[in-house]
């Protein structure tokens, strides 16, 4: 047993500081960042034996992404809303409210097609709502604050001096991304993790173990001071 409940697609354990724990990789149990996270959140119950944990999968369960039907329910007043931007009103408040709950935040983050899952797009977009997340007239952001720890993992590598540098549009997107809530990621990343699938990267399978040993360790200094 994990001390966890499983109800309407959450899972939510009991009392004290709180965790939202949250994945987007459609790769199950072969994914790095679903590991990562699980690693991280492991950590971060070790630290806080008596704390809650809500778990949100993106990857199995996706959010409705905004469309004309229900999209401008973020910029109409409540009581202009149609039956469909109510519904999707209703689903941001839920986000928001898991959001405020938390004084940590994990997220799995893979890099798809050199860009971030469109679920975590989604997930971003639902966050960004004046009244909720965000001051409606100042738009000062009021998610701040909080622990945001992104355990990103992404199949080549994009850093400087390697022939796609730059080509990672996930990273550099999210901080922007969620700026106007107040939130600040901080990110954990695994690369190269298509070296041992892909032969043509064999060579590069040192650096992967590196890179996995590197965002490990990394994972595993969180929360250290707390368990002492």
């Amino acid at each position: 047993m994990n001390g966890l409940s499983y109800t309407n697609d959450i899972w939510v354990a009991n009392e004290m500081t709180h965790l939202l724990h949250i994945d987007s990789s459609i790769q199950g149990d072969a994914s790095t960042s679903r590991k990562l996270s699980a690693r991280a959140a492991a950590a971060w119950r070790a630290a806080h034996p008596d704390g809650t944990v809500t778990y949100r999968d993106l990857g199995a369960h996706p959010l409705p992404h905004l469309d004309a039907d229900s999209g401008l329910a973020r910029s109409l007043p409540p009581d202009q809303h149609t039956a469909a931007q109510s519904a999707s009103w209703s689903l941001t408040r839920e986000l928001v409210a898991e959001v405020k709950a938390a004084d940590v935040i994990l997220l799995g983050l893979p890099l798809y097609n050199f860009g971030p899952p469109s679920v975590v797009k989604s997930w971003v977009d639902h966050l960004i709502a004046p009244g909720l997340s965000l001051d409606a007239e100042t738009y000062e952001g009021r998610l701040g604050g909080r622990e945001f720890v992104v355990l990103a993992s992404r199949g080549g590598g994009y850093g400087e001096g390697t022939p796609r540098e730059g080509w990672d549009h996930s990273e550099p997107w999210l901080p922007h991304a969620v700026a106007m809530t107040g939130l600040t990621p901080r990110f954990i990343t695994a690369e190269l993790t298509l070296a041992k699938v892909r032969p043509a990267m064999a060579e590069l399978i040192p650096l992967a173990d590196e890179s996995l040993a590197a965002a490990e360790r990394a994972i595993d200094d969180l929360w250290a001071a707390a368990r002492v």
